[in-house]
């Protein structure tokens, strides 16, 4: 096997412009989101974000007119979609609750033509006409399968419809893209699964899931089964009792069928399954990460080569004798330092879509011709960006206190030599599952716009590292999270990025928790907090917050903050008020399902009554768990950048040099 890209991320940057680029160019909607060209490549349909809502919008592929922009009412955004013929397109309605969250499905899904004739709602929740009545549906949710190239006609679906507090039935059915009808083609073998076809687009595999173990304790385990041709299902391979993880991921046109397996001790192994026994053959396993994401021949689905994100991106090829691995790896030559994938093709395969993104590049999109062999420049995601100078993303590594050794990443601003800067330590959500990445982020270049360093450090906890490096988490938030925190910061003060006197923490949701409890774990290496959609009382997130909804979610709290109150209690930032003494600034979005806005309240009346009134508090109406408003974004960092500089920006150096001159 060899290695097709090893993408670094610290390259040369360009002195700072004498003029900031406002706050706005970093929170304007992005041109698309998302892309995909028509099977006959007459069209390319692409996502805009519009802030708090997404529509679809399609170009003509001759000259990139807009043909038709397809917007929801009510201010339903669309989610996902899917081109089904060669002019027809299905897509799926959401709902935006915030720029942390996941937004929610309604459930409902549309198709339109491309000049936007023959608009049909096929899945709708509410009130239709007698001859529309049977699209409606309850509360069972739709995704999309696969489209039928023999029969554009019909789609195939996958259902999902609760049976009881923790436990769905789903099914396979054919969807008529104009009039709705719905025909049942398979079961899955038990409640709390997901269905995936063979190359035959029949339904042949289901992964299951469980939330709790035969012992009694909240896990993730699973269960893969296979369907035969005469319906039946047969097990192929269970997780709980010491097994290991095996998931199907997608089968490619001549019947191979590509899976991940993980023993929740090492990042899981990519490879395929024997369709007869199950038996699973690995084709890459990386020590340190896990897979992340595979690029697929535009031909026929073969799975080219792997991406690993340990630290910056780093592709490998995995079928190295596929004509397009070499297609690929010519690509991605032509884009050096850009992360390169195929995003769509036409049905031939001969027209593919190519998108590239890097740390200083928010993403652009080429179309590629097989039969003349160039590239078609097409979009730019945010034009207004100038990736000379944008800042640059160098990642790192470090062995925490307790010998984990712990990846992360650092914005420098251009022009800065990387020493003795203004840092922000920047943590992200979760904790369990997400991750910070080397990409373009919109918070990490307004702050390094600005001159400061940010830090990103993927703590314990962290998705991408395999399962063993994500539970240690469990119980583990006030503790080894904070941790590694603290001694990513030291690290960059050795390190020299970091002046230790002018370093202030941030974060958003599980970030926001560790903006207030990283300070009240060590009093001394934070000037300043920003604690954004917070989490600060286990209480509160328990009985409020949308987590605490369901079983499962009473089931995660209690592993992650314990089950006992004395537990919960010292896992809450709230109840440490006595020992953050630092400034302190927070802001919550007033509709935040995830983590009410009553964890900002509270945590602003605790550290008051403690001594120490933060400096400000926003509750943004109509927000949640983070803001989509233009305007609310631009109040919030700029009242976020004045709170920074009060206290290690060129206003806190001015100060202290006055103060200094004065002795």
């Amino acid at each position: 096997m060899k290695t097709a890209i090893v993408l670094i991320g610290l390259t040369a940057g360009t002195s700072l412009a004498a003029d900031l680029p406002p706050i706005e160019d970093f929170f304007r909607p992005s041109a698309y989101t998302s892309a995909q060209i028509s099977p006959d490549g007459k069209f390319l349909g692409i996502i805009v974000d519009r802030g708090e809502q997404d529509v679809l919008t399609i170009l003509k592929m001759s000259d990139l007119s807009v043909l038709k922009v397809n917007q929801l009412p009510d201010k339903k955004s669309v989610g996902s979609f899917r081109w089904v013929g060669d002019d027809r397109v299905m897509f799926s309605a959401t709902r935006k609750y915030g720029g942390f969250a996941a937004p929610f499905n309604t459930g409902e899904w549309y198709a339109v033509n491309a000049d936007g004739t023959q608009a049909r709602p096929l899945i709708f929740r509410g009130t239709r006409t007698a001859a529309e009545r049977s699209k409606t549906v309850g509360n069972e949710f739709f995704s999309l399968a696969d489209a039928l190239d023999e029969d554009p006609r019909y789609v195939l679906m996958e259902v999902n419809y609760p049976r009881s507090m923790d436990g769905a039935g789903t099914e396979m059915v054919q969807v008529d893209t104009f009039t709705g009808a719905r025909k049942s083609l398979a079961r899955a073998p038990r409640e709390n699964c997901s269905l995936t076809l063979d190359e035959k687009k029949q339904t042949r595999f289901a992964l299951c899931f469980d939330s709790e173990t035969a012992d009694g304790e909240y896990d993730s385990v699973t269960e893969l089964y296979r369907r035969d041709d005469d319906g039946s299902w047969k097990l192929l391979n269970k997780s709980d009792g010491g097994g290991k993880d095996l998931n199907v991921l997608g089968t490619s046109d001549d019947g191979t069928i590509y899976a991940s397996q993980d023993d929740r001790k090492a990042p899981a192994a990519f490879g395929t399954v024997d369709r007869a026994t199950g038996a699973f053959t690995p084709l890459f396993q990386d020590k340190v990460s896990d897979v992340s994401g595979w690029v697929s021949s535009p031909a026929d689905d073969t799975v080219l080569a792997v991406m690993t994100e340990a630290g910056a991106p780093r592709v490998s090829l995995v079928n190295e004798d596929h004509p397009d691995s070499e297609l690929y790896v010519s690509l991605a030559g032509a884009f050096p330092g850009q992360v390169v994938n195929f995003a769509s093709s036409t049905r031939d395969g001969k027209q593919i879509i190519v998108s590239t993104y890097s740390d200083k590049n928010p993403g652009e999109l080429y179309l590629y011709d097989r039969d003349t062999g160039k590239a078609r420049f097409l979009l730019k995601g945010r034009e207004w960006v100038d990736p000379e100078k944008s800042a640059s993303i160098r990642s790192f590594s470090f062995t925490s206190r307790d010998g984990l050794k712990i990846h992360g990443y650092l914005t420098l601003p251009a022009g800065s030599n990387g020493k003795n800067l203004p840092l922000i330590v920047n943590p992200h959500g979760g904790p369990m599952g997400p991750r910070d990445r080397w990409n373009y982020n919109r918070e990490t270049q307004l702050f390094a716009s600005r001159g400061y360093a940010v830090l990103q450090v993927n703590f314990r906890g962290s998705g991408g590292f395999g399962k063993a490096f994500m539970d240690m988490a469990y119980g583990q938030w006030a503790t080894g999270i904070m941790n590694d925190i603290i001694d990513a910061t030291k690290w960059a003060i050795a390190d020299g990025v970091a002046d230790k006197d002018r370093i202030c923490i941030y974060g958003a949701s599980f970030g926001g928790y560790s903006a207030l409890m990283a300070p009240a774990r060590d009093q001394e290496l934070y000037k300043c907090a920003f604690g954004y959609v917070g989490l600060y009382d286990a209480q509160i997130q328990f009985k409020l917050s949308d987590t605490g909804d369901r079983n499962d979610g009473i089931r995660y709290l209690q592993r992650a903050f314990g089950a006992t109150r004395a537990e919960q209690d010292a896992m809450s930032p709230i109840n440490h008020a006595d020992k953050i003494t630092l400034p302190v600034f927070m802001a919550a979005g007033a509709r935040d399902a995830r983590c009410p806005p009553e964890h900002t309240e509270k945590m602003f009346a605790a550290l008051e009554q403690a001594g120490n009134k933060p400096e400000g508090m926003i509750i943004a109406s109509g927000e949640g768990h983070g803001f989509y408003e233009l305007e609310n974004n631009v109040d919030l960092y700029t009242q976020m950048l004045a709170f920074f500089d009060r206290h290690i920006g060129a206003s806190a150096k001015a100060g202290n040099q006055v103060a200094d001159a004065s002795n």
